[in-house]
Formats: structure tokens, C-alpha cells, sequence
């Protein structure tokens, strides 16, 4: 029997808001495949990488960021440890972000309250767009109650369930062999069903290899018109998928309505202009404005 292996201690350039991180996480767990403990900073999940499937928990605070992974995750703990820092934002170098944006006085008082947060990423860029598109106009919470649903209808159920963690999240393969009409039972109009599925077979037949790695402004512009060409995906869900799955730090969902409110109820196309004093990192500073709770 081999002993355990030890667990991945995550670096990172300080400050990080760990808890931040978690908040978001918890709010669109997807039942089935995530489970989040704000008291204990623990973040657990299901993952496959590579064909090794298992479980992981990941250890957040402000100090250190600790995962704990599943035997049958150990062959893939390199690859898996570069999908977690992105997960978790981790090759960020705060400082820079901080001074660039914190020199706009609408932001400064913001920024300077959350100096470590981080724009959340995803281990998965299918899983992250599909989730996007799936939760296109209904409440975080309805979009939590149908991510679960898809995942009891699609999912592969795990080896060995892990707790409240049954399943393994949906995969495009698995959601582009589905039909509309078995996608919209879980509560869908059955034009969201057709364009989630359109989008599975998209992503199935290698259309979109950016989902999986970081965009650069070079190619960025390309990748958004590709998943804007496709049945349901607007400008918005262009942009939230370009900010957490394509990790683009410029990013920026401009007719975000919270966004809008934040900044005292603008017009999308002031919103766009003020915006540009904030480039390079607009994704950065819609995270800051989404997570203040307060307008300005």
C-alpha cells in the first residue's frame, strides 16, 4: 500500500480574500458536484482530469490555500494544480491591480477595503460556460436549482460518493448526445434547452479549444465572437465567460445591470466609457463593484 500522498500547499502573492472567494463559490455550488463550508473555509468538490476521476477539498483563507485530493486524483496532481490556480485566481499579483485601480477616486474606497480579491475562475471552461448560459435571466439560487437537476439527469454518478458529492459534473460529450426535449424536463424553455445542447455539440467537436486555456487581447476578440455566433450566447454571457473561464483580466460585461446600479444607475454606454480607465484590469474592477453591495 503506498502512503498518502501530501497535500498540494497552493503558493500566492498576498493579500487574497479568501473568504470572498468562498462566498462566491457557496452562492452557485451546483448540487451533487460541490459543496462549500464558509465556517470551516473549505471548498469540496468532484473532478475529472485526464480520465482520473475523484474528489478534492481545498483549504482557503488568507494566509495559505491547502488541497486535499482523492487517491485516484494523485497521476493528474500536476495538471490538476495549475486548473486550481486559475480556479482561485492565484498567479495574481495584486499590488499592480490595486494602485492602477484604486487611482480612480470612484473605485479607491472599494478597492482599498479588498485589496486581495480575486476574480474567480473555474476548473473547467465547458462547466463554467454551460453553468453561465443555464443561469441566463433567472436568480443565482434558480440557477443553482437547475445546474443540480442537469447534473441527476447527466452527470456520471461517482464511484464512491463522497457525502452530499454523487456525481461528476456534466461534460459536453455527455450533454451533446442528450435531446432538447430531455434537457428542457429539468425546468428550461426549450429554446435554453436547444442552445445548451447546441452549444455541448460545439464544444464536443472541438469549436471552442479557449474554454480551456487563458485568453490573451490578441485573441480574445476571436473567442467571443465564436461563442457569440452560437444559438443563446449574447454579449454578456460572452464577457463573464471570457473573465472566469478564458482568465481575460480586461474582461468586462458592460450592460450588467448590477454593475450599472453600482455605479449609480449609468447608462450601459457610460458604464463602457468610465470603464476604460480602469484597462487592463476591468474584470478586476466589475469584481471589486459586484462584491461592494453598495452604489456609488
Amino acid at each position: 500500500m503506498h502512503p498518502p500522498a501530501e497535500p498540494l500547499r497552493l503558493p500566492f502573492l498576498p493579500p487574497l480574500d479568501g473568504d470572498a472567494l468562498l462566498a462566491y463559490f457557496a452562492a452557485r455550488a451546483t448540487p451533487g458536484t460541490e459543496v462549500v463550508s464558509l465556517d470551516e473555509r473549505r471548498y469540496a468538490r468532484s473532478v475529472s482530469v485526464e480520465g482520473h476521476a475523484g474528489v478534492l477539498a481545498l483549504g482557503v483563507d488568507g494566509t495559505s490555500v491547502i488541497a486535499t485530493l482523492s487517491a485516484s486524483l494523485h497521476p493528474v496532481r500536476t495538471p490538476l494544480e495549475a486548473r486550481l490556480r486559475r480556479l482561485l485566481d492565484l498567479d495574481a499579483d495584486p499590488a499592480p491591480i490595486v494602485a492602477h485601480l484604486g487611482a480612480d477616486p470612484v473605485l479607491a474606497p472599494i478597492v482599498a477595503r479588498r485589496p486581495g480579491l480575486r476574480v474567480p475562475g473555474c476548473l473547467d471552461g465547458f462547466e463554467l460556460a454551460l453553468r453561465t448560459v443555464l443561469g441566463q435571466q433567472v436568480s443565482v439560487r434558480g440557477a443553482t436549482t437547475l445546474a443540480g437537476r442537469l447534473v441527476r439527469l447527466l452527470g456520471e454518478p461517482l464511484r464512491i460518493p463522497h457525502g452530499t458529492i454523487t456525481h461528476l459534473p456534466v461534460t459536453a460529450a455527455r450533454l451533446a448526445d442528450a435531446t432538447v426535449e430531455q434537457v428542457a424536463r429539468i425546468g428550461l424553455p426549450r429554446a435554453r434547452a436547444a442552445a445548451l445542447v447546441s452549444f455541448a455539440r460545439a464544444v464536443a467537436e472541438g469549436a471552442l479549444p479557449e474554454l480551456e486555456r487563458d485568453a490573451t487581447a490578441h485573441d480574445v476578440g476571436a473567442s467571443v465572437r465564436r461563442l457569440r455566433a452560437l444559438p443563446g450566447i449574447g454579449a454578456w454571457t460572452a464577457s463573464y465567460v471570457a473573465m472566469r473561464a478564458m482568465r481575460w483580466a480586461d474582461a468586462f460585461p458592460e450592460t450588467d445591470l448590477v454593475l450599472r446600479r453600482a455605479m449609480g444607475g449609468i447608462t450601459a454606454r457610460a458604464l463602457r466609457a468610465h470603464a476604460e480607465r480602469w484597462r487592463p484590469w476591468r474584470a478586476y474592477a466589475a469584481q471589486h463593484l459586484w462584491s461592494s453591495g453598495v452604489a456609488i
